[in-house]
């Protein structure tokens, strides 16, 4: 198995994305692709020990896509960039997976524009994982589609559905519908209009989900609009990082203070590993014709490692077949006539 790895994308690309990736290959039987410029990689390579005897290999690619380039821009001037080789590899089926820690717009515009969508998929999406004291709680869309109908997050509900039984292990996950209040009626009308679909539907649908609530576990699979569940997802991690913060300030009040702090160290330590975003490496395109992972742009090593572990279980589990399996045993209970999906279509088309 080939995983792809985007060298140059990420705030600390490209040394901490081979450090990752080379701790990856410690840990599972997979073959690593970098893709990027091939003389910095091989100074780090070099720097990195012996590394000769591990399954790695260099595709040059010239050109960087940076974090503020618009994925429109990305596509018409970078011909050469190591996110689009690395998912030029995967078309060619010399690799099995991408897995990257740069630009998430443009890695979704560029998956989309050379991978295309699986069939039956409106609009592919982001699955974050959220950790919780209880479990892992996958959210979806957390910034691929900002703008959506009844009908998308249906899809996003099913699609988290799969992600969340056969990723995360959960027999049977509990889906929820991110929203303003618990009661049905509580809402706009993209939210009312999915909990009747939602309801009606297989799926194990446990209704509205506050965001109070998405810490405390009560559904496996949070479902809403890319807009909506980026900010959550950006509050939840502002939230760690405040809280981080506050208690080394407050170990550094006073003697009794930093005591106290040395006798938690490690319950502290083992809290704060559960909210790393680090442990479970990336959010998961899901919908593209392929394996793709979008890491943290803040990824270092051990995110980067636990990115490529997903995206090699993703391909050993061929969770795209099992994705379009689910898609369409849910197909009768999608919303809106097909006259109505037709009229979408065309709009998606214009757009």
């Amino acid at each position: 198995m080939v995983i792809a790895v985007d060298a140059m994308g990420g705030d600390y690309a490209p040394r901490e994305i081979v450090k990752g990736a080379i701790e990856a290959l410690r840990e599972v039987d997979i073959e690593i692709a970098f893709i990027g410029r091939q003389e910095e990689i091989s100074s780090i390579l070099k720097e990195e020990g012996d590394t000769k005897k591990l399954p790695i290999r260099i595709c040059h690619a010239s050109q960087v896509v940076d974090m503020g380039e618009s994925p429109s821009e990305v596509i018409r001037q970078k011909k050469d960039s190591s996110i689009r080789v690395a998912l030029e590899l995967v078309k060619q089926k010399k690799a099995h997976g991408v897995f990257s820690a740069g630009n998430s717009g443009a890695t979704l515009a560029l998956a989309m524009f050379i991978l295309g969508r699986l069939k039956g998929v409106k609009r592919p999406a982001f699955a974050g994982i959220i950790p919780t004291p209880k479990g892992y709680t996958v959210m979806i869309d957390v910034g691929g589609v900002v703008d959506c109908r009844a009908y998308h997050l249906v899809q996003f509900a099913v699609m988290g559905h799969v992600f969340a039984k056969y990723i995360l292990e959960i027999s049977n996950p509990r889906v929820g519908l991110l929203s303003i209040g618990e009661e049905s009626s509580k809402g706009n009308e993209l939210i009312k209009k999915t909990y009747e679909y939602l309801e009606k539907s297989p799926l194990n649908f446990v209704g509205n989900i506050e965001g109070k609530d998405i810490l405390w576990h009560k559904a496996d699979v949070i479902v809403c609009d890319g807009f909506v569940g980026n900010v959550a997802l950006k509050v939840g991690e502002g939230v760690v990082e405040t809280l981080f913060t506050l208690v080394k300030k407050e170990a550094k009040e006073s003697i009794i203070s930093k005591i106290g702090l040395i006798l938690a160290k490690k319950w502290l330590k083992r809290v704060f590993n559960k909210l790393d975003y680090s442990e479970y490496g990336g959010a998961p395109l899901l919908g593209i014709n392929g394996t793709v992972i979008i890491g943290h742009g803040r990824s270092k090593a051990k995110a980067v490692k636990n990115g490529i572990k997903m995206a090699a279980s993703f391909v050993e589990k061929d969770i795209n077949t099992l994705l379009q399996k689910g898609l369409k045993e849910h197909e009768t209970f999608m919303p809106g006539k097909s006259w109505r999906r037709l009229g979408e279509r065309l709009k998606e088309v214009i757009s």
